[in-house]
């Protein structure tokens, strides 16, 4: 079915919480499995469905942020989706405590309990009221972001859109999209501080209801971390400052010599790669989407499948517009067993990297959404990651189609980009970190130890010259940190994945889409680890695994001809 026909109903949420109280009852009054099951596949059922409206509502506001329906139900579901997710914590405790477990972990698995149970440590009916809080500052965030109207040149521009000038050949001309992009966040400061300050305090209230020290143990469970821990992520943003910051500094130093720049370079100077311009996708948004399905089919039978699933159904809303939030992302729509893709083309390679990126989730979304139950069909975020990632990689081949002239520039950018942004993504996740240990500092600390941490993994930046990115509160820019706390650290470990997938495929492409293949049939059946043992590749928690991957692309890097690119 097309997206536009899908159709949206108001969820009765007292409705549902009354029938998932009554199957609940149920469930604990079941004297065989038979009958255990069944319920269990009514509950899959009516919270499958109940997603359903639920995403069809934040992908019909996300694409208008400024339709009064929708921001009318996005409201609602915020204020409500809680409520609905304490009866579900009651059904997962009942779940927990079956008789019945063993025949069910024999049918679907261990992995649905553990997951299940890392969930109920998430919640509880005392947090209600901060969820709903929560949930209305994110929706406050990102509708203030996409309110975003930046007069540059003589025209209005939104955040998405005024990032090709942010890239500009023109010295001048690039830095003044950076300080009009600036001026929008500087004029927002105090909004932006205010926001983020109440959702800290907010989480680290209900960290403490629920038990905790503070925020950081309950955001893991939030993320559903099942497979690696806290100390985990320490080592390997150790082994980040160890072995990829000095490799990132080098490629910088190289870009400030092609640039005829000082080194380190201001924030402005370092978004442009080459002094003849970055790569740019030499076909409209018509085109790169023709390209993105020639690129689908010709990769294997199931991607070609899939590709025509989602143009068929117009599972794609790609252009940006006024009014419509910024990023993008991939979502599911449960009941119809469509994956949708969102995002915001804007003339640069980002574009590209969408109908790979965004695709690659939506693949392994496509590749999974017969398994039941639901719960089992999406592993967490960072095996997700890999899915998006690798796939950049994997349309290498196709590169020419999408950029002509600039496949060149593309492939060294891609991959040089690919090492550069792992420190980056390593500082957001290690802020979080800092800032949920001291939830009471001011917002001025809080800029104060982003600055820090500029200094430690991006060394390769100037502060000062641009208002604040130089002041160090680009932080506030990334929307992962206020809407989804610790999400960050996922790119970075699926990139350390990727990057041996691409590494793979150097060497053998055939073996490499096997292994791609086989890490992503299972869909959330397995845990992060396992996947990523099921590929034979290592783990990124190994101080080797990242140490390999950098030296092999850092090698390809040093090896690329650039002699024919200004």
């Amino acid at each position: 079915m097309k997206f536009k026909d899908m159709i949206y109903r108001r969820p009765d949420v007292e409705k549902l919480t009354e029938d998932l109280s009554q199957l609940t009852e149920r469930f604990k009054k079941a004297t065989d499995f038979e009958s255990a099951e069944k319920i269990f596949s009514e509950v899959d059922e009516l919270y499958r469905h109940y997603s359903t409206m639920a995403t069809l509502a934040y992908i019909r506001h996300e694409i208008d942020t400024r339709d009064e329906f929708y921001d009318s139900e996005k409201k609602f579901l915020d204020e409500n989706d809680p409520i609905v997710e304490e009866y579900m914590h009651k059904w997962a405790l009942t779940l927990l405590e079956t008789p019945f477990r063993p025949k069910f972990e024999e049918k679907y698995g261990k992995l649905l309990f553990l997951n299940t149970e890392i969930g109920t440590r998430a919640f509880s009916a005392e947090i209600v009221s901060e969820l709903q809080e929560e949930n209305a500052l994110v929706t406050e965030y990102t509708k203030l972001l996409a309110s975003a109207c930046i007069s540059f040149e003589g025209g209005e521009y939104t955040l998405s859109q005024l990032a090709p000038y942010k890239q500009d050949v023109s010295d001048d001309r690039r830095l003044a999209a950076w300080n009009a992009d600036a001026g929008f966040f500087s004029e927002n400061g105090k909004e932006l501080d205010r926001i983020y300050d109440r959702l800290v305090k907010l989480r680290d209230s209900m960290a403490k209801k629920l038990g905790y020290e503070n925020f950081i143990e309950l955001g893991y469970y939030r993320m559903t971390r099942n497979s690696y821990n806290r100390e985990d992520v320490d080592k390997f943003r150790a082994a980040v400052r160890k072995h990829l910051v000095p490799v990132a500094d080098s490629i910088y130093r190289r870009q400030a010599e092609r640039l005829g720049k000082d080194y380190p370079m201001n924030f402005a100077d370092n978004a442009l790669e080459f002094r003849s311009g970055n790569p740019r996708p030499h076909g409209d948004p018509e085109e790169i989407l023709n390209h993105g399905r020639l690129f689908y089919h010709e990769l294997s039978p199931e991607t070609a499948e899939f590709i025509d699933f989602m143009y068929e159904n117009e599972l794609l809303d790609v252009l940006s517009r006024v009014g419509k939030a910024g990023g993008g992302f991939c979502t599911m729509i449960a009941d119809y067993k469509a994956p949708f893709i969102f995002a915001n083309f804007n003339g640069t390679a980002h574009d590209v990297e969408v109908i790979t990126h965004e695709a690659g989730h939506a693949f392994a979304a496509y590749m999974a959404k017969d398994i039941i139950p639901s719960d089992l069909q999406n592993p967490t975020y960072e095996a997700c990651e890999v899915h998006s990632m690798s796939m950049e990689f994997f349309a290498w081949p196709w590169a020419e189609g999408f950029f002509g002239k600039d496949t060149a520039k593309f492939k060294y950018t891609h991959l040089s980009g690919a090492l550069t942004f792992i420190p980056y993504g390593t500082m957001v996740d290690h802020f979080q970190h800092l800032v949920y240990e001291n939830p009471h500092i001011t917002p001025e600390e809080r800029h104060e130890i982003w600055r820090q941490l500029l200094g430690i993994y991006m060394p390769w930046v100037r502060m000062g010259e641009i208002p604040f990115y130089g002041e160090g509160k680009g932080w506030q820019r990334q929307g992962h940190i206020y809407q989804t706390p610790f999400y960050y650290i996922d790119y970075c470990l699926a990139q350390t994945v990727a990057l041996q997938f691409w590494a793979l495929m150097m060497d053998d492409r055939e073996a490499a889409w096997k292994a791609y293949m086989d890490y992503t049939r299972p869909g959330g059946t397995k845990t992060f680890t396992e996947l990523i043992s099921a590929a034979g590749l290592a783990l990124p928690f190994d101080d080797d695994a990242l140490e390999t991957v950098c030296k092999r692309a850092a090698q390809w890097l040093d090896d690329f001809d650039l002699g024919d690119i200004e």
